[in-house]
């Protein structure tokens, strides 16, 4: 068997919470690899909505811009009636605001998300080992050697940390014992994406709204030529999933017969679960997206939980790397654990309401804006302000002035792999607090940002310390530099503060 060197982090799995973890670990300078055992990319639409915090996420990564290009918003939903009438309901969004820059869902199907994220991993000097699959692994004191077969054959690889993002049949997590309890719902449904004739692509087709043994939806597929079928199905029995079976089932529960189906790119029957791992991290040994958590695709969670695991734990890792004390990895566990479980009570709670009600229900609770980590350990509130974001919080956006009076988003300025400290001053001036890996802010009338519009809710001598995935990670009344670097301690290498 081949050894290969060493590196700080291998990722096991290329769907979107490993390409997350991989382009982020990227632009930090960690050294990774990212092997995959299918051949070539995974083809199908299936993770296929972008909730606005992910979207947001996709900003700081540099994608959002190609993921608008490439995707579309979703169409208004046009449910049929008996007679062949039907009604037609357009997703309720939200006024946009300047703090809330993305405000409604944005519809791109899931193999087009990762095909974006794979041409900006290039670009950061790196790329996918397909073919490549994990086999068997073991954790000493400070490594994990893994082994690996490649089209090659089989090699040997030493990392630091292993991250299983290898989906919801994890052999990460098979191979570690981690229990990953939970229950089926009773629910079995077929999603194939396809092209065919008979529908139009400027709406979002529903037959037999609130029936679950004749339901069929055809969405139009933004970015493409194709269509979504989904469709509840049996328990049990094989389903036809070829294009003279799918025009057939879309025939039977429709009654119509100029719908034809003219081939299949991509299908899948699944049983709906919700289940969640006991644990998140073992050792040097983590698990991100559907290999911790799996649940029904009502509300479109899942590839945007997943995503958020991998944006989590980024920072994480690569902070310890550099030398920041062990504990902060715990950190991960803590804060996304709670958040899985939230989403599969959300999504599971809204699978029951369209079974009893019909018509899917999505709005703010979906859009993943207001999950926080108040409870984390890392969430700090010294400083008491009546309004605004508390620690671990999401830190919303706001429309700042430059000093030259340019406009300036706040995103721009967090934008990036660094911690931000927005510091309350009338005036500028430089400040001691000053270290790699942190921005200091300062923010006043006439210091580097000013607030004409009061966004930030903060006053005189207040600082806001907003950590690398945008959240409030603490806030102070005023900018004391011992208490500022004893939180900085718990999450910088030590050689930093």
């Amino acid at each position: 068997m081949k050894a290969q060197n060493e590196i700080d982090v291998l990722i096991c799995g290329a769907g979107a919470a490993g390409l997350t973890l991989a382009i982020d670990l990227a632009r930090r300078g960690i050294s990774f690899r990212i092997i995959e055992k299918l051949e070539e990319p995974f083809g199908g639409s299936r993770g296929k909505g972008l909730q606005p915090r992910t979207q947001e996420v996709f900003e700081d990564l540099g994608i959002i811009d190609r993921i608008m290009a490439a995707g579309g918003v979703y169409p208004p939903m046009r449910t049929y009636r008996e007679d062949g009438s039907y009604a037609e309901n357009r997703f309720e969004a939200p006024e946009p605001s300047p703090d809330v820059p993305y405000f409604i869902p944005l519809m791109i199907p899931q193999f087009l998300t990762e095909a974006v994220m794979r041409e900006r991993l290039a670009e950061l000097g790196h790329r996918v080992e397909f073919g490549t699959a994990l086999v068997d692994f073991e954790q000493g004191a400070g490594d994990v050697r893994a082994c690996v077969t490649t089209p090659h054959g089989e090699a040997s690889i030493d990392a630091r940390f292993l991250v299983g993002a290898d989906g919801g049949r994890s052999l990460v997590r098979g191979a570690l014992g981690v229990d990953f309890p939970g229950k089926t719902l009773g629910a079995r449904a077929i999603v194939a994406d396809v092209r065919l004739t008979g529908l139009d692509r400027d709406a979002w087709h529903q037959f037999n709204d609130g029936d679950m043994e004749r339901l069929v939806m055809v969405c139009p597929l933004a970015g493409t030529d194709l269509f979504q079928v989904q469709a509840p199905i049996p328990l049990t029995g094989a389903p036809d999933l070829s294009p003279e079976g799918l025009e057939r089932l879309i025939a039977e529960r429709t009654g119509r017969t100029d719908i034809a189906v003219h081939s299949v790119s991509w299908s899948s029957a699944y049983a709906m679960n919700a289940r969640l791992a006991d644990r998140y991290r073992v050792g040097r040994i983590f698990l991100v997206g559907d290999a911790a958590h799996i649940h029904p695709p009502t509300g479109g969670q899942g590839l945007n939980t997943s995503v958020q695991d991998a944006y989590n734990l980024g920072w994480k890792i690569a902070s310890v790397l550099k030398g920041a004390p062990d504990t902060l990895l715990d950190t991960y566990e803590e804060e996304r654990r709670p958040i899985a479980a939230d989403v599969l009570g959300l999504s599971t709670r809204l699978l029951e309401r369209q079974r009893e009600q019909g018509a899917m229900q999505r709005g703010r609770d979906t859009h993943q804006l207001d999950l926080n980590y108040r409870e984390s350990s890392l969430s700090h509130d010294e400083g008491r302000r009546p309004n605004g974001p508390a620690a671990g919080d999401r830190m919303p956006d706001a429309i700042l002035a430059g000093a030259a009076g340019q406009p300036r988003r706040l995103f721009d300025v967090l934008t990036g792999p660094h911690w931000t400290l927005l510091l309350s001053n009338p005036v500028y001036r430089p400040v001691a607090v000053s270290r790699e890996g942190l921005r200091v802010v300062t923010v006043g009338d006439e210091a580097e940002m000013r607030d004409p519009s009061r966004q930030l809710e903060l006053a005189d001598g207040n600082c806001i310390l907003i950590r690398p995935d945008g959240y409030v990670a603490a806030t102070f009344d005023a900018p004391k530099i011992d208490d500022i670097d004893g939180y900085l301690t718990r999450v910088f290498p030590s050689g930093h503060s």
